[in-house]
């Protein structure tokens, strides 16, 4: 992906699409593949997961599957997004071992949650004082910090010369929802430093970001591509790697 292109991909976030055009674009694939999951070096789950993109909008689907001894789990989710990256639906789906699901859709100024343990009985509901624009970031989907990221670089960084330049240590601020836990929460990004790392046997250098939040930092690495290709949760041994 080149990086004008990726460039005006980034800028697009942040701008909608005039509706006349809707019927002229299909959706594109930007990213997809899988994250490995690991706890103290062992894999314990998989995330595989798409992103497209057309004049519509956003669509980030994914599904996480975990396996250790005889527990298994499976969940998946559908995050919709408007051209102007505010939230259009989002759906999580527990399959195994239970059954529950939950979905988010905004009203006016609020953004309205509807969850149950199972589809035949009445749904619960909560409400949350928060705008469309709120990012969501569940847990268990990962490809959802890839999606802030690009919120992040098209929001803090400037385009010079042909290259992407974020300013080193400064914060930016994002409101968050996480729909599993029921709870929002304010978050900062910050980019720390271009740097070596190794994954799958090569070296080549990053750009590494920092996660902030009340329940745990998370560092987070993107390629040239803007593509996430490592998450490591700060003193939980937890560490997540693009396949």
């Amino acid at each position: 992906m080149k990086l004008v292109r990726v460039v005006a991909m980034l800028t697009s976030l942040m701008l909608s699409i005039p509706a006349c055009a809707k019927d002229k674009q299909s959706a594109e694939v930007v990213d997809s593949g899988s994250f490995g999951v690991y706890t103290s070096g062992h894999r314990v789950a998989t995330e595989t997961f798409s992103i497209k993109k057309g004049a519509e909008g956003t669509l980030v689907s994914s599904e996480f599957k975990s396996e250790q001894g005889e527990q298994k789990a499976v969940q998946s989710s559908e995050l919709d997004l408007t051209p102007s990256v505010e939230l259009r639906r989002y759906e999580w789906k527990e399959l195994s071992p239970e059954k529950t699901g939950a979905t988010v859709v905004p009203n006016d100024t609020f953004l309205i949650e509807r969850f149950g343990d199972n589809q035949n009985e009445k749904q619960h509901e909560q409400n949350f004082l928060l705008p469309a624009s709120t990012t969501i970031l569940d847990d268990y989907f990962f490809v959802q910090r890839e999606v802030l990221a690009w919120k992040y670089l098209a929001l803090a960084c400037r385009h010079d010369k042909g290259t992407l330049q974020c300013p080193v240590k400064q914060k930016t601020q994002f409101g968050t929802l996480n729909p599993h836990a029921r709870s929002s929460m304010s978050i900062s990004i910050e980019f720390i430093a271009r740097e070596k790392l190794t994954l799958r046997s090569t070296e080549r250098e990053f750009s590494r970001f920092l996660l902030r939040s009340e329940t745990g930092d998370w560092a987070f690495w993107l390629d040239d591509e803007f593509k996430l290709v490592r998450l490591l949760a700060d003193g939980e041994g937890t560490e997540v790697v693009r396949d």
